[in-house]
């Protein structure tokens, strides 16, 4: 597409988003002159987009009261950019729906395209790899997504169908207020009214929902994506590991996310600079242990095992394999 016929676009888009532009402003935002500005307003017309010229101190250009533009007009930026949002969402599981779905809505799109665009989308598309293999996700229904979206937003409660880990299904009601993605998961977190305390459910676990009469106000204190992932990290697994590691908070992170462990500061470090090292209080609780020496090793930081002892003996048996190793010639 030609620089001046992407402007055009531009300045269908300015209009199109309501109320009366001026002169300047349009100028301005198409980084061109006034004539110039005028000469696009006329090829708007010649395409039968009723654009109307306002006079008077406060005049401009604005679309007829009424006008309903196409449904979908993008420009080659835009295409491209939905073309690969749908490839990107197909590969990491943020899409709602199912693959046979995303490939005709890309194909739709890839249909409309001008040739040489399509030709170059193609060119691009043959020459890209990835460095993994795309996620094998489970999407959740897109119904039940807006649904969930929808009490969030208004702050209503909602009746769901819920499978568990167990397999066991059971109708709850929810105070939802917020829908969090995390590793290529979909997530509903809210109050659960009948014990007053946060629930996470995840979406594609979620047969059936339903709005239901009513309000709620939304708690105080962290946003979603921080409870979900504290909630992630507190979670009841088979090993609770209590350690103290001595560093800050960054460098503990960089390999322990908030998905993964709890960081407490010392009440004597309060106020203190957050780039200073010092003893911090890291808890985990995870299915395996088997894993945790190589991390720990990868921190390169001091640090102490408090419990399980049996940790602390995976440690140990790393330690001399890695002595051993370094030993040989």
């Amino acid at each position: 597409m030609s620089r001046p016929a992407g402007r055009v676009l531009t300045l269908l888009e300015l209009l199109q988003s309501g109320g009366v532009r001026t002169m300047a402003e349009l100028a301005d935002r198409l980084g061109v002159d006034g004539r110039t500005v005028r000469r696009y307003v006329d090829h708007l017309i010649d395409l039968d987009i009723p654009v109307e010229a306002v006079r008077g101190r406060h005049g401009g250009y604005r679309l007829a009261p009424g006008y309903r533009l196409p449904p979908l007009m993008l420009s080659d930026d835009e295409a491209l950019a939905v073309l690969f949002g749908l490839i990107a969402g197909r590969r990491t599981g943020l899409t709602t729906a199912a693959d046979t779905a995303s490939e005709t809505a890309a194909a739709k799109i890839r249909r409309v395209l001008p040739e040489r665009l399509a030709r170059r989308l193609d060119t691009v598309l043959e020459s890209l790899a990835f460095t993994e293999p795309p996620g094998e996700f489970t999407t959740p229904d897109a119904g039940v997504l807006l649904t969930i979206a929808d009490s969030v937003h208004h702050r209503r409660p909602v009746s769901i169908r819920y499978t568990d880990r167990d397999d066991r299904r059971r109708d709850r009601t929810l105070h939802p207020y917020g829908i969090v993605t995390h590793s290529g998961r979909w997530y509903v977190i809210g109050t659960d009214p009948e014990i007053g305390e946060d629930r996470t459910f995840r979406l594609d676990r979620v047969a059936h929902a339903r709005t239901l009469p009513g309000s709620f106000e939304a708690p105080a204190g962290p946003d979603p994506a921080q409870r979900v992932l504290s909630g992630f990290a507190t979670a009841a697994y088979r090993h609770e590991v209590t350690l103290r590691i001595h560093g800050t908070v960054a460098q503990i992170r960089a390999r322990l996310p908030g998905s993964v462990a709890t960081i407490t500061e010392p009440a004597s470090a309060a106020g203190s600079d957050p780039a200073t090292e010092r003893w911090l209080h890291v808890e985990l609780r995870v299915e395996r242990l088997d894993w945790l020496p190589a991390l720990l090793a990868s921190l390169d930081r001091p640090f102490v095992i408090e419990r399980p002892d049996e940790l602390r003996d995976l440690v140990i048996a790393l330690a001399d394999r890695l002595a051993s190793s370094a030993r040989q010639a």
